[in-house]
């Protein structure tokens, strides 16, 4: 190949394909992506509850695995990252949710000028079409759809009533900076089909001379040349092939292919490079640290009285009704988001604002890929919006196609166990209340006689399992051991920036998608400016 190109954006996932828009926009700049996947031209990937076909499919997902985690009881989870043009995007849960406006004022407390709430709001309204219209706090016209669920079930709305019922006002929206409440989640659909970052960034602009669109090309490292990025190494059709760039190359690969790459290319630790025969060009001991993920707790009632997807699942008329529903009206449970009902509360009175966030099912199974359970099942699943344990992302090999060693650490805090049994109280108390009486809920999972917090911190590690949001592990920051300034600029390397989940130096409050097209929308701003355009 050995083109060259101005901006060369690693990575056609959430971030990617809204930076290679920006960036081709004004026509003056060549822009090569680079994606490792293929297209999004799958049906499970626009059909709303295709996720489940998704995740753990080598066509979408890199097929990632945690490390054996203590925390966990010495289990290891399955860890989906999306490995087709749009990501996480294609194949994630579909929930819009920025976090909290206090997220974003610690980022900016901690020295990252620029990023405080009200500086990065105009960024969340710029690329936004809420079916609200604009207003204060939302966009219109924008390329990012964000619209109601299409879809009603009794017994959330009964578990809407029991929340209130426990103390937790109903909240209209979660996205205008303090999202304690309980409320139906916003998604980011169209016409009961996925909104992916191909349809709202990639296909408006796909003919655009500037741009070029490289996929099923895998990136293996970053050619430097006296600590200036110069271009990228790749893999293509089994040839090893180089893209140079003209300007910058931007990383998009997430908060696991990010730092896997950096490593790679001998930008890392020294004591983890050269155990692995990689000479170390620029010395930056924090790439693959400091990675945070939400842990979710999955607390699940057997119901009496009460219609789930479970008894719909199950059966064949029941399959051949949702079919229909979904061909005839795009409405039911195909177009489903994984989760529903939200709920932002504080596990006690300490937390000024929400510490957990609930997502709740019509649905119960053992674990995710496992049949549905034959009874009427309710799943509240909940997380801890601001774990204090930190883990790693880690090559584990100087070849390309060795997984890197991911090891959240998850549960290795005592706060986290001490919040974990914390919330797990919280469910229950919800249940407990009137409106849900009439179902008869009995605690499949963790089970009941699970009751001293002692009990609760040791069976969170049995029923918790990842929510897929891993951040933090290229952190920004103002410190020189930081890996990115709030530029977004790779400490040490000229003209290298990374614009996706990994530069978070805190994770937000709630699901990670919008925040990280916000990174992206304000990373282009900030390329276009140097590059004086």
């Amino acid at each position: 190949m050995n083109q060259k190109f101005d901006f060369i954006v690693v990575g056609a996932g959430t971030a990617g394909c809204l930076l290679a828009n920006r960036l081709s926009a004004c026509g003056k700049h060549s822009v090569a992506l680079i994606e490792a996947g293929g297209s999004d031209n799958y049906h499970w990937v626009h059909i709303p509850v295709g996720y489940l076909y998704c995740m753990g499919n080598k066509r979408t997902d890199w097929l990632y695995k945690t490390t054996k985690q203590r925390g966990l009881n010495d289990r290891e989870l399955n860890y989906p990252r999306g490995k087709v043009m749009g990501g996480c995007s294609s194949i994630n849960g579909m929930i819009y949710m920025r976090g909290q406006a206090n997220d974003y004022d610690q980022w900016r407390q901690m020295g990252n000028e620029g990023w405080s709430w009200d500086e990065v709001l105009p960024y969340f309204k710029n690329m936004e079409d809420s079916y609200e219209g604009a207003n204060k706090f939302h966009g219109a016209g924008g390329e990012w759809k964000v619209n109601k669920q299409r879809l009603s079930w009794d017994i959330l709305d009964s578990f809407k009533e029991a929340t209130i019922e426990a103390g937790i006002p109903e909240i209209h929206d979660f996205n205008e900076g303090n999202n304690f409440g309980v409320s139906y989640f916003k998604v980011n659909q169209n016409s009961g089909l996925r909104w992916n970052t191909v349809k709202a960034f990639i296909k408006p602009i796909k003919n655009r001379k500037n741009l070029t669109i490289i996929s099923r090309c895998e990136v293996n490292k970053i050619i430097l040349e006296n600590k200036k990025a110069k271009g990228v190494q790749v893999f293509r059709n089994g040839n090893l092939e180089k893209i140079f760039s003209n300007r910058e190359i931007i990383l998009s690969s997430g908060s696991v292919g990010s730092p896997k790459i950096l490593e790679l290319s001998g930008i890392g630790n020294p004591d983890i490079l050269s155990k692995l025969g990689i000479d170390t060009y620029v010395e930056s001991k924090n790439i693959g640290e400091n990675l945070q993920d939400h842990l979710q707790l999955r607390v699940i009632y057997k119901l009496e009285n009460a219609k789930t997807l479970n008894q719909k699942a199950n059966s064949l008329i029941g399959k051949l009704a949702i079919g229909l529903e979904y061909a005839l009206k795009r409405t039911g449970p195909m177009s489903m988001a994984p989760s529903q009902l939200g709920i932002f509360a504080m596990s006690d009175k300490s937390y000024e604002t929400p510490n957990l966030q609930f997502h709740v099912q019509p649905l119960s199974l053992d674990k995710f890929g496992d049949p549905l359970h034959n009874f009427p099942g309710l799943t509240a699943s909940v997380c801890n919006l601001n774990p204090q344990s930190r883990g790693s992302v880690h090559i584990n090999s100087s070849d390309h196609k060795v997984a890197p060693l991911i090891n959240p650490n998850y549960l290795s805090a005592e706060q986290d166990k001490i919040v974990a049994a914390q919330s797990i109280k919280l469910a229950r108390k919800i249940v407990s209340q009137h409106a849900m009486r009439k179902y008869n809920p009995k605690e499949y999972a963790p089970g009941s006689h699970f009751q001293s917090d002692e009990d609760l911190k040791k069976v969170a590690g049995d029923i918790g399992t990842t929510i897929f949001h891993p951040v933090g592990t290229c952190a920004m920051g103002p410190s020189k051991s930081s890996v990115t300034d709030s530029s977004l600029r790779v400490r040490g390397v000229d003209g290298l920036r990374i614009a996706d989940a990994s530069i978070m130096p805190t994770i937000t409050s709630g699901n990670t998608n919008a925040p990280t097209l916000m990174i992206a929308a304000k990373a282009s701003e900030m390329i276009l400016k140097s590059n004086k355009v």
